[in-house]
């Protein structure tokens, strides 16, 4: 079995920076990428950014560009991001996420086959 589990979530104000990471464990996966979404309450679940392994690429939502960085590790199964000017509609519950890589999936819940418990965070105003 697979585990995905996240760190690093908590509460700050407006303007921070945090940085969440994600560790996989359990039995040998391969995934062509790994990324985060968030999800806030009364909310659908949306893509944050990934980062494809095959093709060395990162992918971020229009409303995190310039202020949140994706990066990670493939061979540790690690990915890390990078939250900074922090503003409070950022506040959700952050999940990693693990699966093939799909082009045209990359920023689709349904392109990960691997799901962490999420971690909260809150920016205060």
């Amino acid at each position: 079995q697979v585990q995905l589990v996240e760190s690093g979530g908590g509460l700050v104000q407006a303007g921070d920076s945090l940085r969440l990471s994600c560790a996989a464990s359990g039995r040998t996966f391969s995934s062509g990428a790994m990324g985060w979404f968030r999800q806030a309450p009364g909310k659908e679940r949306e893509f944050v950014a990934a980062v494809s392994w095959s093709r060395g690429t990162t992918y971020y939502a229009d409303s995190v560009k310039g202020r949140f960085t994706v990066s990670g590790d493939n061979a540790n199964k690690r990915v890390y991001l990078q939250m900074s000017s922090l503003k409070p509609e950022d506040t959700a519950a952050y999940y990693c996420a693990a699966g093939p890589g799909s082009r045209w999936l990359i920023s689709q819940t349904g392109g990960y086959e691997y799901w962490g418990q999420g971690t909260q965070v809150t920016v205060s105003s």
